[in-house]
């Protein structure tokens, strides 16, 4: 039996379990409430608002773009449709960064206005002292390193992370650091499975990958790449569980025509 068959709610003690019981983790994104509904009934462990809504739902080429505001706006749509999934909250771009009490109060904002249960940040040593001031409110911390959307500037490009020993030895530290400081979890994006399946057996919070390879505790993957409703990005981690773009598109076509033929509204749908 599962360990969520048998609680009510997922917490970040149950992740916790779910690693030590071998029990993979599934995590996805949702940025509305309609969605976040669907994606809850399915029975999905962890939703993940994520600041890729800059780019599903807001259009922006980055994640930079998207405001603390914003983020509050989607994160608390999700979780009024939430009653069993943890819901993580994207800090998004320049709310943390370099100054651990405006991190806090970023933090307190998301948790007070929204209903979350946590919120994630992308980095390691770098952002240790925005963690520790979070966490010592009580705030749990989802890290995030690897291929760290919001420092795509710095990177120059969405490659994959960590290939080179040094930078791999640095991700190893950053992920023992983050655990030492008391984050519950850690996302790893876009690095080695090799790498990955280490972190994941040094650490003894779950490690959840995208593009990391099947030796961590859980998969993430934005609800739009996978549904297929954005067709633009196919890395290699994607796999599309649907092509709903074009079922939407025959759909509204339906309507298109209806509409014109005059089929649309016909005695039935009327008043």
């Amino acid at each position: 039996m599962s360990v969520e068959s048998y609680v009510r709610k997922i917490t970040t003690h149950v992740l916790y379990e779910m690693k030590l019981r071998g029990e993979k983790i599934a995590m996805l994104t949702a940025y509305d409430y309609s969605m976040a509904k669907i994606v809850e009934s399915a029975g999905i462990d962890v939703i993940l608002v994520g600041d890729s809504a800059s780019n599903v739902m807001a259009g922006f080429s980055t994640t930079l773009p998207i405001t603390l505001d914003a983020m509050i706006y989607h994160a608390a749509s999700v979780v009024r449709a939430t009653s069993k999934a943890l819901v993580v909250v994207d800090m998004p771009f320049g709310t943390y960064q370099g100054n651990s009490k405006e991190a806090l109060h970023s933090a307190i904002r998301i948790m007070k206005e929204t209903g979350a249960h946590a919120i994630k940040m992308e980095g390691g040593l770098e952002i240790k002292e925005s963690v520790q001031r979070i966490l010592s409110a009580g705030i749990p911390v989802m890290g995030h390193l690897g291929l760290t959307p919001q420092s795509i500037y710095k990177f120059g490009t969405y490659t994959v992370r960590a290939r080179q020993e040094e930078e791999a030895k640095k991700l190893i530290e950053d992920a023992k650091l983050l655990e030492e400081l008391g984050c519950f979890s850690i996302v790893l994006e876009k690095i080695p499975a090799n790498l990955a399946g280490i972190v994941a057996n040094t650490v003894k919070i779950p490690v959840i990958g995208i593009g990391a390879g099947a030796g961590v505790d859980g998969q993430v993957l934005v609800l739009h790449d996978m549904l297929g409703i954005t067709q633009e990005f196919s890395p290699r981690f994607l796999r599309r569980y649907h092509n709903i773009s074009e079922e939407i598109k025959g759909a509204v076509k339906n309507y298109i025509s209806d509409v014109k033929s005059r089929d649309f509204p016909n005695e039935r749908e009327q008043y």
